[in-house]
């Protein structure tokens, strides 16, 4: 059983004027097959909680833990932190000009588990992987992100999920710039990943609309680096008819 533990999490940003307060003390817990969706207005700290976990030099942690199966992620490194279960869906994925997706990814299986995956079974696992995210075979002869349209992006991020298979995903805002028809192959690439044994899954959004395709066991609120309210899905409704009013508010 994998377990995902924040706790009390404090995190700065170093701006023109000094550091920068971003995370005032964030406290979650994602189990084993449990989907979680943080939800929060721009600039509540919800990206900065998904580089902090999974390392990014950008971001200074003050205070608090970050525990994966006991382990404290914040000890380890960027490829320490993937090796011990987990990924993440970036925002904005980067270009990897002259590196194909292919080659990419066998690097990083190898790299986790620790040996190379056998070539005859890996193409086959690869292309399935595209295919149920409807891209070409031909698509992993591509460089990485060079030229992918913003849906290819996404749906490449998900193939990657199910291919280097970790413990807890940490996907941040993998719905921004999806077509509907996008946004539901994406959702079901998540949904897949999710009903797998141990799994659990940590969804940043700001919008409801991929609630509707996944559906989380708890909805968090995130407002001015913290965690505001905790609900299920009358929360996520809540936010859908009123917006962030209400927690904007009582946070100032």
């Amino acid at each position: 059983m994998s377990k995902l533990e924040i706790k009390d999490l404090k995190v700065t940003v170093e701006t023109e004027d000094g550091p920068k307060d971003i995370l005032k003390g964030v406290t979650l817990t994602i189990n084993s097959n449990e989907t979680h969706a943080i939800m929060g207005p721009n600039g509540s700290g919800k990206s900065t909680l998904a580089y902090s976990i999974a390392g990014h030099p950008k971001y200074t942690i003050t205070g608090g833990e970050v525990l994966l199966d006991g382990e404290n992620l914040l000890d380890m490194s960027v490829d320490e932190r993937a090796k011990a279960g987990l990924f993440l869906a970036m925002q904005y994925p980067v270009e990897v000009p002259g590196v194909s997706v292919a080659n990419f990814l066998r690097t990083a299986k190898t790299a986790i588990d620790g040996e190379a995956p056998k070539l005859r079974t890996w193409i086959k696992d690869v292309n399935g992987a595209l295919e149920k995210m409807n891209l070409d075979p031909a698509f992993s002869q591509r460089s990485v992100n060079e030229g992918f349209s913003g849906g290819e992006k996404k749906r490449s991020e998900i193939a990657q999920l199910d291919l280097l298979d970790p413990k807890v995903a940490v996907l941040d805002e993998i719905d921004s710039g999806l077509d509907i028809d996008a946004l539901k192959v994406v959702s079901d690439g998540i949904n897949r990943f999710a009903e797998r044994d141990d799994k659990g899954v940590l969804l940043i959004t700001h919008y409801t609309r991929i609630l509707r395709y996944v559906k989380p066991d708890y909805i968090h609120v995130f407002v001015n680096g913290r965690v505001a309210e905790t609900g299920g899905s009358e929360l996520g409704e809540e936010l859908e008819a009123n917006g962030y009013d209400r927690f904007l508010k009582a946070s100032v």
